[in-house]
């Protein structure tokens, strides 16, 4: 049976107009011109960083489908209140595989298995034989990105029919496709980082590099969906739903996960430094140089201290002008992580300039065009969910 709605809660308000076309037009003609540019006066620099911004646009994507699916999974009534907003993330996934897909087209500028460089790699190594062969690699990318979508897709379908229907095939539907997606995520993410991330020196392995990108992309995702429900809040459109024991649990979220991330970050390094084994230690050699270590000690900070620190006392993880901003530091953390990954195996040292600002708001606005056109298709919150009547009476 589902529970009903208490009688003192208002009918949270709808977004009922999508964002500008021009908005996305803008963003789109943005990165052309960025694109065109920068291929045109640097191409190594520019390859490197669509891989930066194609993966955390993906990112973000994949980030929003994870916090639905672990919402279904674990039946969580809390969150019930802000899921579409992590459904509608899911909206960036195809323009976020097209953005990584456009990787073939630089890959030699990227990848050395691409660039016919793998005489230099052991035998033995990951790079090695056909599985580094570019046809299996960007199939392999595709099917993932392929799966991902379908999957997406089918979660957000079911729950926009639930809008219409009481009936609890819906919510047993969502339930299954996420428990589906969990198993299938486990794997491919896990070869996709291999693919797209770990390759790019195909002579450095790590067994904790996929956990250590799953946490980033996790942290990611959090940190888009609290941003996005602060400013819709302020706008008035969430609250109605959203309380401040909401606030509180998506900061403890964000103070949990950056810690997380902090723990597999810090594993890995005084893992590889104590080893102090050649093909491990090339890695953090290159990042602990001159050239990077600024970047290198930055990130941490960025990534985990100041959010840590901030997030420390309760009162903090409760007040919207505290998590917006701890949200956008995380966000620009995330860029600079995925950075720290890629850069330094196609530049000798960091570049800043107006590539990688025009690249970042161009990508930046096209997701968030997707995004928020997908929030304003359906109520900004789910009806006839069975989870949202306690939703609404959590911690009162």
């Amino acid at each position: 049976m589902i529970a009903p709605m208490p009688q003192t809660a208002q009918p949270p308000r709808a977004i009922t107009l999508p964002p500008p076309r021009w908005v996305g037009a803008a963003a789109v003609a943005l990165a052309s011109i960025a694109i065109a540019s920068g291929l045109t006066f640097d191409a190594a620099r520019t390859w490197s960083d669509l891989l930066v911004d194609g993966f955390l646009v993906l990112a973000a994507a994949l980030g929003g489908l994870l916090f639905v699916a672990i919402h279904h999974l674990s039946g969580a009534s809390w969150s019930a209140g802000v899921r579409r907003v992590a459904e509608a993330m899911t909206g960036a996934l195809p323009v976020a595989a097209l953005m990584m897909l456009g990787l073939f087209f630089g890959r030699r500028s990227l990848y050395p298995w691409a660039a016919g460089a793998l005489s230099a790699v052991r035998e033995s190594g990951p790079a090695s034989s056909w599985y580094f062969a570019t046809p299996f690699v960007f199939a392999r990318m595709a099917l993932f990105l392929i799966v991902w979508t379908v999957l997406a897709a089918s979660i957000v379908r079911s729950s926009g029919r639930q809008d219409l229907s009481a009936d609890p095939i819906h919510r047993r539907r969502m339930v299954r496709d996420s428990a589906l997606f969990a198993v299938v995520f486990a794997w491919t993410f896990s070869l996709a980082a291999a693919d797209w991330l770990l390759s790019l020196d195909p002579r450095w392995t790590s067994t904790i590099f996929a956990v250590y990108v799953f946490a980033g992309v996790f942290v990611e995702g959090v940190a888009a969906i609290t941003l996005a429900v602060v400013l819709l809040h302020e706008r008035g459109y969430l609250a109605d739903v959203v309380t401040p024991h909401h606030m509180h649990d998506l900061g403890k979220l964000l103070f949990a996960f950056t810690t997380f991330w902090a723990y597999i970050w810090l594993s890995q390094y005084l893992l590889i430094w104590y080893g102090n084994l050649p093909d491990e230690a090339g890695y953090y050699q290159v990042r602990t140089s001159p050239a990077w270590i600024g970047l290198f000690g930055v990130n941490l900070i960025v990534n985990w201290a100041i959010p840590f620190l901030v997030l420390l006392p309760r009162e903090s993880k409760r007040r919207r002008s505290v998590l917006k901003r701890v949200a956008i530091v995380l966000l620009f953390g995330r860029w600079l992580d995925v950075y720290l990954l890629v850069a330094p195996q196609t530049a000798k040292a960091p570049s800043f300039g107006v590539l990688e600002i025009a690249l970042a708001v161009a990508y930046g606005g096209i997701a968030w065009y997707a995004v928020s056109t997908t929030l304003a298709r359906r109520p900004l919150v789910a009806r006839h969910d069975p989870c949202l009547a306690d939703c609404l009476r959590h911690a009162q």
